[in-house]
Parts: structure tokens; C-alpha cells; sequence
């Protein structure tokens, strides 16, 4: 079971850092949810020209997507690790699957990145920002193909060992 486990370590632990930042955020929010809700009423007032009655709570909105994706994500990662883990799937591409599927933990950081954007700037220009669209595209670009690597190799008998 160790040597199984090493082939899978990296985007295991991938997989876990994104399953800590996601309750981390969710244990904050209870034990001082005012801090992520004053951040964003000050930033407003200091820049309302980009804002508009919407934003306060759509931003809110953000930090909150940030915490349910990132636990999310996590948790079904993590049985994806675990299929990639058992397959017959050639050693090297196990670790390279599983690395992908932990690379979905950046998208959850794409919320984030609007939440922390968004009330100096405006919720459009966070959206389009590079760092948001950075963990966007190789979040979602590597957990599907993380995927389909484990498909190819799970119902179609490609990779094998």
C-alpha cells in the first residue's frame, strides 16, 4: 500500500492543501465572518465608482464559492486519487493523472482572487484578472484531463501497465 501510495503522494497532497484552505476559510467565516464583510464594505466606499448595489453581496458571494468549491473539489479529488491509485495504470502516468486531478485545487483560488480583487477594482475587471483566469484554465484544464487520462485508462484499457 506504501508503494501504491507513492506514485500518488504529490497530487494527493494537492488535494489536501486545497481540502485545508477550504474549511480554514469555512472555519474563519464562523469565527469572524464581519472581517470578510467589512474588507469589502471599505474597499467599496474607498472606490465606488466601480461598484454598484449589487456588489457588496456579490463579492460576499465570491469569498463564500471560494470555501464550498475548494471543499468540494477537494473531496471528490480525493476519490479520483484513489481510483488513479488502484488502476491498472502505468506507474508514471499515475503520478502524472494525479497531479492533474490536484491541480483542480486552483481553481477554488480563482474565487478567492475576485473576493480579494473585486472591491478595489469592480467585479468585472477581477473577473478578467490574469491571475483569476490563470487558476481557472490550469485548475479545470488539469482536473479534466486528470480525468480523462483515468477514464482511458478505466473503460477503455488505455495506459495500462
Amino acid at each position: 500500500m506504501l508503494e501504491a501510495l507513492q506514485k500518488v503522494k504529490v497530487g494527493l497532497a494537492m488535494v489536501f492543501l486545497a481540502l485545508l484552505f477550504g474549511i480554514g476559510m469555512g472555519v474563519s467565516f464562523g469565527v469572524n465572518e464581519d472581517a470578510y464583510k467589512d474588507y469589502i464594505a471599505s474597499e467599496i466606499q474607498a472606490h465606488p465608482e466601480v461598484h454598484d448595489e449589487k456588489s457588496q453581496s456579490k463579492i460576499w458571494r465570491y469569498a463564500q464559492r471560494a470555501h464550498f468549491h475548494s471543499t468540494g473539489i477537494a473531496a471528490f479529488s480525493l476519490g479520483l486519487i484513489i481510483l488513479v491509485m488502484v488502476s491498472g495504470m502505468k506507474s508514471r502516468l499515475k503520478t502524472v493523472s494525479s497531479f492533474l486531478v490536484g491541480l483542480g485545487g486552483l481553481y477554488p483560488l480563482s474565487w478567492f482572487t475576485m473576493f480579494m480583487l473585486a472591491p478595489s477594482m469592480g467585479r468585472g475587471p477581477a473577473h478578467d484578472h490574469l491571475l483569476t483566469e490563470l487558476f481557472t484554465y490550469i485548475g479545470v484544464g488539469g482536473l479534466l484531463l486528470g480525468i480523462l487520462i483515468l477514464i482511458g485508462n478505466l473503460f477503455f484499457g488505455l495506459f495500462q501497465e
